[in-house]
Parts: structure tokens; C-alpha cells; sequence
């Protein structure tokens, strides 16, 4: 049974060039609030059109300007304040999420029931988990801790007064969005919130190296701009830079710069590897997974690293001449055709 839509939540998706996926995506929440805003950054398909067809507010961006999630939000939310004031909370989603169907009800009891509470999220899944190993992994990256925690992702219901109060999201950001509004929102004493209930079927659509690695680069420059932004005042992303760099740097050149000293016997720091893999199989076995899939995720995590370095490097490059990392990235775009049949589809 397909629930009424939730008076008191408007809706705000963002996407670019997702086709059939922006579909799924504004279907589902037709079905679910009265008001929804599009945001498109820059579309070549057929997104802006498909979403106009079918009676969603659609917001298109200067182009003359860089497009970050974060100033996509924004401007859709804006946007929501002039066409309907009487929205207290605010669903935002990713272009190429579909909303499970009664997550806004559910996720509105919840937050209702938590007054300090600005934001309500819960699991986002793959679609199709098995398609690709990458696929598999950002279905398991997805599944974090039911409770009280310190962020939320893309697709989250939001306190509207809580998220004026903070300023909303920070323009500047090209990745990592999400995190640092709730670092923002947690020092004024709101809480986040994930609860044990399907929220979004995401279809990343990650099915070669070189996607999965530009999207860790992309991980890597987020940790890097937000410790830089908030690093000394809150120790944000503080750990998660400082472990990149020994991994990656501090450990590789003391294990080969001491090698002629040693008769190579510095090389077995290289060995660390092995252990930090073994942390993570072992923090995920924990966590319920399959021993297969806990070996696997803990592969790429190692991995990734290397990759997350060189959004490091990226950032810091960028800073220290000036100028600003353009977005990153790592999806293949729809055919134009995929948004132009979409509406002949039946619903899946």
C-alpha cells in the first residue's frame, strides 16, 4: 500500500545526468510529499525536462559557477522556502536513490519523538549489490551503526530550523557535505539519529577500478578540506588524515629509506599491511559480516588509502596555488534516452 504523502515534509533531489535512475528516484517521492524541488547541475540529458513532466519544481543551476552537492541542497531548499513555507522538515535525496515507500512517515514519528533531533536517517542499499565487487562494497560502507551518531550521508530527513540555524551546507565542499553540517549542528546541541529501517535503494553503479578509485581520490580531498576547516577547533577528520599519511607515507619510507641500512630488514615494516588488513577483516567480522565479504572489504580498505592520498595531495595542491578542486567525478552517464522512455516503465 502506497502511503499519503506527509504534509508537514517537502523534498529536495539532486542529481546530474542520472537518467533512468532520476526517475526511480522522483517517483518515489512524488508518492510521498506534496512539494518536491529538483536541483540539476548541468544535465545533458533529458533530466530537466522528465522532471518537469511530470509537475516537480526544478531548480537549474549557473553553470558559470562549480557545482557541489552541497550548493545543490542549498539552492533547493531555497527554493522550497519561497513555494512552501508551511514545510517544517526537509527530505533530501540523491538523483540516483528511489525512497523506500513509508520511510518519511516513519522517519517523522521518529524525529517527532526526539525533540532535539535534527536529523533522521536510516540504511541505504545497493540495488544491485552483486553486479560488481564495487557495487558490493558501498553496499556494505552503507550499513553503519543504528543509534545516536556523529553524521548522516546523502539522503536524510532533516529539521528545517535546525538546519537555518547552521547555515546549511557549506558551498565550498566538494565531497564530505554531509559530515560537516552535523559537526556544525552537534555544537549547537542537535542530535543525529540512524534508525534500524530502509530508507533509499542507491544504484552507484561502480563497475571498473578506475571509477571506485576516483571516488576513494574523492574521499581523500574531504578529509583533507575538512581537517583543514575544522581540524584544531573540533579534531575533525583529524584521525582519518593522520592514518592515511602513516600508512601511506611515513610507513613506505621508513621501511625503503632504512633497506641500505638494515640489509632490508626494514622492509618487514612493510608487513603492517597484513596487520591493518587484519584489523579491519576482523572489525567487520564483528559486525556480522561473511568471511568472504569482511576479507574483501578489508582489501579495499588497505587499498584505498593510496587512493584517498592522492585526494590528499589534491587538495593541498589546489589550496597553494589558489584555486578550487572542480567536482570529482567516478559515475558513467545515462544514455539521453533512458529519461525520455522512463515514464512508459512500469514502476519497480
Amino acid at each position: 500500500m502506497t502511503p499519503e504523502p506527509v504534509n508537514s515534509v517537502a523534498i529536495v533531489a539532486i542529481g546530474r545526468n542520472e537518467g533512468e535512475r532520476l526517475r526511480r528516484c522522483l517517483q518515489s517521492a512524488a508518492q510521498q510529499a506534496r512539494t518536491i524541488v529538483y536541483v540539476d547541475s548541468g544535465s545533458t540529458d533529458e533530466s530537466v525536462e522528465f522532471a518537469r513532466s511530470i509537475g516537480i519544481h526544478v531548480v537549474e543551476l549557473d553553470r558559470s559557477l562549480p557545482f557541489t552537492a552541497a550548493r545543490s541542497r542549498n539552492a533547493g531548499i531555497a527554493k522550497l522556502r519561497h513555494i512552501d513555507a508551511d514545510a517544517e522538515f526537509i527530505q533530501v535525496v540523491d538523483g540516483d536513490c528511489e525512497i523506500v515507500d513509508g520511510w518519511i512517515s516513519f522517519a517523522l514519528n521518529e524525529m517527532r519523538a526526539i525533540p532535539g533531533a535534527a536529523v533522521v536517517c536510516g540504511r541505504r542499499r545497493e540495488r544491485y549489490p552483486e553486479a560488481s565487487v564495487y557495487n558490493k562494497l558501498c553496499d556494505m560502507e552503507w550499513d553503519t551503526p543504528v543509534g545516536k551518531s556523529t553524521a548522516c550521508g546523502g539522503d536524510a530527513l532533516i529539521r528545517l530550523r535546525a538546519f537555518e540555524q547552521v547555515g546549511g551546507y557549506d558551498d565550498s565542499l566538494i565531497a564530505g557535505e554531509e559530515p560537516e553540517l552535523c559537526l556544525r549542528l552537534r555544537h549547537r546541541g542537535w542530535t543525529i539519529h540512524r534508525i534500524d529501517r530502509e530508507m533509499t535503494l542507491h544504484d552507484v553503479n561502480i563497475t571498473r577500478l578506475g571509477q571506485w578509485w576516483r571516488r576513494s581520490v574523492r574521499s581523500g580531498h574531504a578529509y583533507a578540506q575538512g581537517r583543514a576547516m575544522h581540524g584544531r577547533s573540533a579534531k575533525y577528520c583529524v584521525h582519518e588524515l593522520r592514518s592515511i599519511i602513516e600508512w601511506t607515507v611515513l610507513l613506505p619510507l621508513i621501511a625503503f629509506g632504512l633497506a641500505w641500512l638494515t640489509w632490508g630488514a626494514s622492509l618487514l615494516l612493510l608487513g603492517g599491511f597484513i596487520v591493518l588488513w587484519n584489523r579491519v577483516r576482523r572489525h567487520r567480522l564483528l559486525r556480522g559480516d561473511a568471511p568472504h565479504d569482511a576479507s574483501l572489504y578489508a582489501q579495499y580498505c588497505v587499498l584505498g588509502k593510496f587512493a584517498q592520498l592522492g585526494g590528499v595531495v589534491q587538495y593541498w595542491w589546489n589550496r597553494l596555488r589558489g584555486r578550487r578542486t572542480s567536482l570529482i567525478e567516478y559515475k558513467p552517464s545515462p544514455t539521453t534516452a533512458s529519461v525520455a522512455t522512463a515514464s512508459q516503465e512500469p514502476r519497480s
